[in-house]
């Protein structure tokens, strides 16, 4: 398989996961949201989708380093393996928080997943030190999501 295509594949990945997940959100903001308590910091809803869209580009680009890389096949099974942990858990906080309407049940899932982000970067960064680097976005962008949810946990209590 050419790079191009195995770049292709690995944007293709994650965005489509954000897309899927994104129908959630839409449901979810359109009414539920709207009407629960939430904090005064709470960032506009427009920032959402550029932030995610460049986030899942980057995980996507991430992905790709560590596919592409000549590097011990263990090393990149267990990575990748990660990677795709982490994406699925990404997928369901969404499906969750705003389809389910369980704030405490989000809450325990993007934990999980800031904890399968943090493996996937170590474990990325034996792979490709680049490829971690640019999930750091993403860990940063999750550990602010997960004081949103527990703050909107708390005031909707």
């Amino acid at each position: 398989m050419s790079n191009t295509l195995k770049l292709i594949i690995s944007i293709a990945i994650p965005l489509l996961v954000g897309g899927i997940s994104g129908f959630f959100t839409d449901t979810g903001v359109g009414s539920w949201y709207q009407t629960i308590n939430k904090p005064s910091w709470n960032p506009p809803g427009w920032i959402f989708g550029p932030v995610w869209t460049t986030l899942y580009v980057m995980m996507g680009i991430a992905m790709y380093l560590v596919w592409k890389k000549e590097a011990s096949a263990i090393l990149k099974k267990t990575a990748l393996s990660l990677f795709a942990i982490q994406l699925v858990l990404n997928f369901f906080w969404s499906f969750i928080f705003f389809n389910q309407q369980q704030i405490g049940w989000a809450l325990v899932e993007i934990i999980a997943m800031w904890v399968f982000i943090l493996l996937t970067i170590f474990a990325f960064a034996n792979v490709s030190k680049t490829a971690a680097w640019l999930l750091v976005p993403y860990i940063s962008w999750v550990s602010f999501a997960t004081i949103l949810t527990y703050t909107i946990w708390q005031l909707n209590k």
